[in-house]
């Protein structure tokens, strides 16, 4: 890789996430429940630091989640992989085929994604699942500088409501947008420089467990994500 790709820059911007300490009370989560842990992962070692987006250079889907969960991603060093809310994205990502397989166990369990990146807004397990709003605008540069390397994204997946903002707040509604950002499951979005953004329910056991989030409806998601991208070829 010759030095300056974008491939290379990524990759050094993920080194300075996992190195961040900006946030005193994720510091101090992330790292005593890596210390703790839960009895089913009592025999596995944990991550316990701010986890890494990973994926294709080169995508024109990016998946924006909320944080990384205290026993998935701050455990395997992984965004989205080793709990539910993974199983269900990477199962969706596969039948879309942005991913060579269905299933998310550890970091080294040979997924790949093909022209999709996943990503957080945050990126250190926050208690509750709810970073402050400090948090969020510290964990916001990270985000900002990935946007302006993924050169070639062309459609962005919201994980929730948090996400959703995240994305608007960072990229920006199109001029000519008219519409009001409100938060719908499937709801899409002109966002600035031709990039839609499309709302998902987040995958997540609140909302799969009720029934508010069907595999189906899930599915659909990602199938219109394809579609987008083939016809801005």
């Amino acid at each position: 890789m010759a030095p300056g790709t974008t491939a290379e820059s990524i990759a050094s911007l993920q080194d300075r996430i996992t190195s961040c300490r900006l946030c005193p009370r994720l510091v101090e989560w992330r790292e005593t429940v890596a210390r703790e842990k839960v009895r089913r992962f009592s025999d596995q070692p944990y991550w316990g630091k701010p986890v890494p987006s990973f994926g294709d250079p080169q995508a024109r889907l990016l998946v924006l989640g909320l944080a990384p969960a205290a026993h998935g991603g701050n455990r395997t060093g992984r965004i989205f992989t080793g709990d539910r809310s993974g199983d269900w994205l990477f199962r969706a990502l596969h039948k879309a085929g942005f991913a060579n397989q269905p299933v998310s166990v550890d970091r080294n369990d040979g997924l790949r994604l093909r022209d999709c990146y996943v990503t957080a807004a945050v990126r250190c397990a926050p208690p509750q699942n709810k970073p402050s709003p400090r948090e969020n605008a510290n964990c916001r540069p990270y985000l900002l500088r990935e946007l302006e390397l993924l050169k070639r994204v062309r459609v962005i997946v919201a994980l929730g409501r948090f996400a959703f903002a995240a994305a608007i707040a960072s990229v920006g509604l199109d001029e000519q947008s008219s519409r009001r950002p409100e938060f719908k499951h499937a709801a899409q979005l002109h966002l600035t420089g031709g990039v839609t953004l499309i709302a998902s329910f987040h995958p997540s056991q609140q909302n799969t467990f009720t029934g508010k989030l069907t595999e189906p409806m899930f599915d659909h998601v990602f199938t219109v994500a394809r579609k987008i991208i083939k016809e801005a070829l």
